[in-house]
């Protein structure tokens, strides 16, 4: 089974599981409608710094789309993300039931697609004549922002070259090899405690990943980039979900960085 076909069967399998719940809170609000972009294409020139794949697990030749938030930003600052963002009214209205698009992974409003297309253009300067959309994934409630994230997932048939286009909005964009997401000495449990007078203590856990900033940064360096949260969560499914994922060690706990 090729890589585009595994990513595939992973959103229908997610589509199959529903929504995503990140955690046990609730809106107090409406939420707002956005929109990531998951995307998967073959490697560019910065090779894995894992060693190559299992028998049955991804190719040596596959990398994701990533981006890191502006440390100057309010909300999630430094936080690494999936491009994407609010639906504006161009985008369209996501409850049309006129303006659906018959993809490979069934039916999705064309509003979210053009919602995650333009958001990853403005955010990468990537060019969205060379995706394939494949899918989305079931809506995701982020109580923590105030928005309903519908994820949805692409095939990169021809890539583009990709920057920070705006460093008031990103840091860094990279592309990060599949292979470095889920090797297991690059994982561990991110943990964020909250607790005041008076409330109790809130514990939020998620799934991490450590990226080698030889990656993420072509100046490089010592540190490493961590990918945690709402976005470390969604990746672990995806991962998962299409074959990829190899046992981590979930008991490793070590604090979330917090911009």
């Amino acid at each position: 089974m090729s890589a585009r076909e595994q990513l595939l069967g992973a959103v229908a399998s997610l589509r199959e599981q529903g929504p995503l719940r990140i955690d046990v809170l609730k809106h107090r609000t409406t939420p707002r409608e956005s929109a990531v972009l998951i995307l998967v294409g073959v490697l560019d020139d910065v090779a894995a710094e894992s060693d190559g794949p299992a028998p049955d697990g991804p190719g040596a030749d596959l990398d994701l789309l990533l981006i890191q938030r502006a440390a100057t930003l309010r909300a999630h600052p430094g936080q690494v993300a999936f491009p994407g963002g609010r639906l504006d009214p161009e985008d369209g209205d996501p409850e049309d039931p006129d303006d659906v698009l018959q993809l490979p992974g069934g039916p999705v409003a064309a509003a979210y697609v053009r919602a995650a297309l333009r958001e990853a253009q403005e955010e990468t300067g990537l060019d969205p004549s060379g995706i394939e959309i494949l899918g989305a994934l079931p809506k995701a409630p982020v109580p923590v922002s105030g928005h309903d994230v519908t994820p949805v997932v692409g095939w990169w048939t021809r890539p583009s070259a990709v920057d920070v286009v705006d460093h008031a909005e990103s840091s860094l964009v990279f592309r990060v090899p599949v292979l470095d997401l889920v090797n297991p000495d690059r994982r561990h449990t991110a943990e964020v405690t909250r607790e005041g007078a008076n409330r109790p203590t809130l514990r939020h856990r998620s799934p991490a990943f450590r990226v080698p900033r030889q990656i993420t940064d072509p100046v490089g360096g010592a540190d490493e980039v961590v990918v945690w949260g709402f976005t470390g969560i969604l990746l672990d499914r995806v991962l998962e979900a299409a074959g990829w994922a190899r046992p981590w060690p979930k008991d490793d706990v070590r604090p979330a960085p917090l911009g």
